[in-house]
C-alpha cells in the first residue's frame, strides 16, 4: 500500500521488544559480526559509508563465510558513500555469492539527482535481530584499526521483536527498486500487537524517504516532553521548526541539551556553519556541549523516556535528500542506559555559555557568517529545485 505521494503509510507502534545499546565500534562491530556468523537463513546489510580497510575486510570475510554456509546475503550500498569500497573487494563479494546492489549510482547522466542518497544503516539477520544506528564500515569506527588515533564516537541499537519486520520491508522495497534482482525471504514472523499497552517501539521512516517521518516523530516528542530533551547529532544544521521546538521546551521548564561535535569534526566547514545558530539557542536557554575526545558521529534523541536512534541528523539534508530511518523506543530501561551515555559524553565535552560565546574570535565569527551564508544558499536552492527522486535503472 502507498499514499498518493508515493510514501508508505507510517509504521505503527509494535511490541514487545528487546533492546541493547552498543557504544562505539569496539562493542557494536564484534556484535554485528557475531550476528552474521550465526546466520542460518539470510543477511540483509544496508550501508551508506563503506571504505576498503581492516574493518571492511572483517565484514567481507564474515559475509563470504555466510555464503559458503548457504546463507543468502544481500548487500545494498549507496552510490556515493560506497565509492570507497574498491574493485578487488567487490569482486571478492561477488565471487563468494553475495548479492550486491547500488542505490543511485554516480554518473554524468544522473547528475541532477546525485544529491539523493541512501543514508540508512541497517543489518537484519534471519528476521530475529536487527542493528540500526549511524555507523559506517570504515576504519574510523573501529578502535582496533586506528593505530592510536581517536575513533569516531558512535552508538548502535540492536533489537529483537516485531519492528524487525518493518525494517526488513524497508530494505526489501529499496532492494527491489535498485537491484533488478528478486529477493526471496522466508515468511516473516507475526507483526506483533500494534497500538497496545505492550507496544514499546516504532520504526520512523518509509520506503522512499524517511527523513520527514523521523523529524515529525522527534518534533512531536519534544512538544510533549516534561523533564528533558537531549539531542546528539554529528552535523548541526537545524531547521527553523526544530530550533523553535527546542526553545519552547525550555520555556516550559524542560532541560534541553545539545551534544554536538567539537573541533574534531570531519567536515570543518559544516561545523563552523552550524555554530551560527548557537547564539540564539544559548540566549533561549538551550545548553550546548561540544564533544572533545574525537569526532562525535552519534544520532540519538532522548525526550523523557522516549528514545530515537538511527541514521538521521535532523537537518535539511534529512528532509530533502536522504533515505533515513530511526528506531523509536518507549522503554524505561533503554532510556536509562541512553541517559548514562549522554551524561558520560557531556562530562567529556566543553559547555558553551552565552558569556563565553560572546568572546569568540573575529576569525570564528567570519567563518560562521561566510560558511553559514553558503549553507543557506544551498538549502534555498535545494528546496526550489523541482527534482524527483532518482528512478531505478
Amino acid at each position: 500500500m502507498r499514499l498518493p505521494d508515493g510514501r508508505c503509510p507510517a509504521h505503527p507502534p509494535r511490541g514487545p521488544h528487546g533492546y541493547r545499546l552498543h557504544v562505539d565500534g569496539g562493542d557494536f562491530i564484534p556484535a554485528m559480526l557475531g550476528a552474521i556468523e550465526s546466520a542460518s537463513g539470510y543477511v540483509l546489510l544496508e550501508m551508506y559509508l563503506v571504505r576498503s580497510g581492516a574493518t571492511a575486510e572483517r565484514f567481507i570475510t564474515a559475509l563470504a563465510a555466510a555464503c559458503r554456509r548457504g546463507v543468502a546475503v544481500y548487500l545494498l550500498l549507496d552510490g556515493f558513500g560506497g565509492q570507497g569500497l574498491g574493485p578487488r573487494e567487490r569482486a571478492r563479494l561477488a565471487g563468494a555469492g553475495v548479492h550486491l546492489a547500488v542505490y543511485n549510482p554516480i554518473g554524468l547522466s544522473r547528475w541532477r539527482a546525485s544529491l539523493f542518497r541512501d543514508h540508512r544503516k541497517l543489518l537484519v539477520v534471519d528476521g530475529r535481530i536487527a542493528f540500526v544506528g549511524g555507523m559506517g564500515i570504515t576504519d574510523e569506527f573501529d578502535p582496533g584499526a586506528r593505530d592510536g588515533d581517536p575513533h569516531w564516537h558512535e552508538v548502535m541499537l540492536s533489537l529483537t521483536g516485531p519492528c524487525i519486520g518493518d525494517w526488513q520491508r524497508l530494505f526489501v522495497h529499496c532492494w527491489r527498486d535498485w537491484s533488478g534482482q528478486p529477493i526471496t525471504l522466508p515468511p516473516q514472523r507475526a507483526s506483533g500487537p500494534a497500538g497496545t499497552d505492550r507496544a514499546d517501539g516504532r520504526v520512523l521512516g518509509d520506503a522512499r524517504g524517511g527523513g520527514q517521518a523521523v523529524m515529525r516523530g522527534v518534533l512531536a516528542e519534544i512538544g510533549k516532553a516534561h523533564e528533558r530533551v537531549w539531542l546528539a547529532t554529528a552535523y548541526f544544521a537545524p531547521t527553523r521548526r526544530l530550533r523553535g521546538a527546542l526553545k519552547r521546551a525550555v520555556r516550559r521548564g524542560v532541560d534541553v541539551r545539545l551534544l554536538l561535535p567539537g573541533p574534531g569534526s570531519d567536515h570543518p566547514a559544516v561545523w563552523h556553519a552550524g555554530r551560527r545558530f548557537y547564539g540564539r539557542l544559548l540566549r533561549g536557554g538551550v545548553r550546548i556541549f561540544e564533544y572533545q575526545p574525537g569526532f562525535l558521529h552519534t544520532k540519538m534523541v532522548l525526550c523523557d523516556d522516549w528514545a530515537s536512534i538511527g541514521s538521521s541528523n535532523l537537518d535539511h539534508w534529512t528532509l530533502r535528500w536522504n533515505l533515513e530511518a530511526n528506531q523509536a523506543a518507549m522503554d524505561p530501561a533503554l532510556a536509562s542506559r541512553l541517559a548514562g551515555v549522554f551524561l558520560a559524553d557531556f562530562s567529556q565535552s566543553a559547555e558553551r555559555t552565552v558569556a563565553e560565546w560572546q568572546q569568540r574570535t573575529r576569525r570564528e565569527r567570519l567563518l560562521e557568517r561566510f560558511l553559514g551564508a553558503g549553507a543557506d544558499l544551498l538549502v534555498q536552492w535545494s528546496y526550489r529545485r523541482a527534482l524527483r527522486r532518482p528512478t531505478p535503472p
